[in-house]
């Protein structure tokens, strides 16, 4: 008997969904965040703390998902949909290089170097730092995923 063909996830149109969802709430939540910081003397904070506060949450996501299992279809909507859709949208690499470039245009070098390399390097650390306090309260934490059914009982 063949074996059924699955369509690939890349054309599935529920996973599309969901992440078309997930990526237009975290716009708004982005949008909604420049409206309650401002650019203080030329530092895009709004940018800065979207993008810090997503490779944090993208670490934490991650590694919970990697520490519950294999990927389920469940799993595989929350990673799509937070993950892709979500963090996708609301943190933002092309602001980052167009605030970078306007700062550069402007003349502000060193708040341009500051604020781009500081953001990649702050950013990593916290995606690490997400990683390693997801890894130290996976247990707590994992009940929060959608359930394996094929998985054995644990006594989380």
């Amino acid at each position: 008997m063949p074996a059924t063909r699955r369509r690939p996830h890349h054309l599935d149109p529920l996973l599309l969904l969901v992440v078309a969802v997930g990526g237009a709430v975290g716009t708004c939540a982005r949008y909604g965040l420049t409206k309650v910081l401002h650019v203080e003397h030329g530092f895009p904070l709004p940018t800065f703390v979207a993008n810090m506060a997503g490779a944090f949450l993208l670490g934490v996501l991650l590694e919970l998902l990697v520490r519950a299992g294999r990927e389920t279809h469940g799993r595989r909507v929350v990673r799509l949909g937070i993950g892709t859709g979500f963090m996708g949208g609301f943190t933002t690499f092309s602001s980052l290089a167009l605030e970078v470039e306007r700062l550069l245009q402007d003349g502000r070098v060193g708040l341009a170097l500051t604020y781009g390399l500081g953001s990649v390097v702050l950013g990593f650390a916290l995606c690490l730092v997400g990683v390693l306090l997801a890894a130290r309260h996976h247990r707590r934490l994992v009940v929060l995923l959608p359930r394996d059914p094929d998985a054995p009982e644990l006594g989380l």
